[in-house]
């Protein structure tokens, strides 16, 4: 099954992508609603929806497939950490901690963008893509769950980019902290959600998910992997996410940039230079994902941001004067 968010003559539809036709949900279901129920809900409106309403994907202007509750980014894949950290750290290495435990940040749920909507940039002169698949949390989730409890928890999959600022995210990284504004700019997500279903073909032996995932710049292939090459499985990411905490509904979890240029940063790392080059307004990128479909983004116009002061020194008194009040 696929489901998806669109617009068309001005209204958010929400519902099933049926070949080259989306119809909504019966009852007027959304989205969100429908993840809270699981697959078994999606099957049970799967076998209820009609046809009679379905409107041409041509028609129709799709939107992200989720409006997330939290977006919690991996970095999963060794070859990526490998060539990244020389671009953004200047020293290429993977450190014996990430090993140990798969590892994430949170990042902006209020700034995603959908299937072909221009993602608008800092200033920046490093700005990068990086391709991922997205795990979406369906059903009731939950604290602390197995491997195999994670895996029951997984709803879909969809096409992650997680927008990148490479100069940004080097400055704060420096202070320990982050990355933060070197990414919360943008994230893309679709075309659509694949439930997990779907994927059972493609499951390896150690239950890695052997998708090809392929990226272009303005048509020229940049990066190509297997999702199969990441460290953890993806339910034992969402296992690991759950972990004294809680995931729940609508929660989407990256899998982390695959290797192989699955981001510029990688290949600028691994040559001493940058190139290709960094991406300006205009550019297309497009990811391919199989199983999946392609999600195809443009880097509009920067925006200008207000200046921010640099830090004042103080004195480091610890009681007040009479000046200070």
């Amino acid at each position: 099954m696929r489901i998806a968010r669109w617009i068309v003559d001005g209204a958010i539809g929400e519902g099933f992508v049926v070949k080259d036709r989306v119809v909504a949900f019966p009852g007027g279901l959304t989205v969100a609603e429908t993840l809270r129920g699981g697959l078994p809900l999606a099957r049970r409106l799967a076998s209820e929806v009609g046809t009679t309403a379905a409107v041409s994907l041509a028609k129709v202007r799709l939107l992200a497939p989720i409006v997330p509750g939290t977006i919690r980014d991996f970095v999963a894949f060794e070859e990526h950490v490998e060539g990244v950290s020389a671009s953004v750290d200047g020293k290429s290495e993977v450190v014996a901690e990430w090993y140990e435990a798969p590892t994430f940040y949170f990042t902006n749920p209020h700034t995603v963008f959908g299937p072909d909507e221009p993602v608008l940039p800092p200033v920046t002169e490093r700005l990068d893509f990086e391709l991922e698949i997205a795990a979406i949390v369906g059903g009731d989730g939950g604290a602390n769950l197995s491997v195999y409890e994670a895996a029951q928890a997984i709803f879909g999959y969809t096409i992650m980019n997680d927008w990148s600022a490479r100069d940004l995210q080097s400055r704060e990284m420096k202070v320990r902290l982050g990355p933060a504004k070197g990414k919360d700019f943008g994230t893309s997500l679709g075309p659509w959600i694949v439930t997990a279903d779907e994927f059972a073909p493609f499951l390896d032996a150690d239950g890695f998910l052997a998708i090809r995932a392929e990226v272009r710049v303005n048509d020229e292939l940049v990066g190509e992997d297997l999702v199969s090459n990441m460290g953890w499985t993806v339910p034992e990411l969402v296992a690991y996410a759950s972990r004294n905490s809680r995931v729940v509904a609508g929660d989407v979890l990256g899998s982390g940039t695959i290797g192989n240029g699955g981001c510029l940063a990688e290949l600028w790392g691994r040559s001493g230079e940058l190139l290709p080059p960094p991406l300006r307004e205009g550019d297309e990128v497009r990811m391919t994902v199989e199983g999946i479909g392609e999600l195809i983004s443009i880097v509009g116009r920067s925006i200008t941001a207000p200046e921010v002061l640099r830090a004042r020194p103080r004195s480091r008194r610890r009681t007040r004067t009479g000046a200070d009040t």
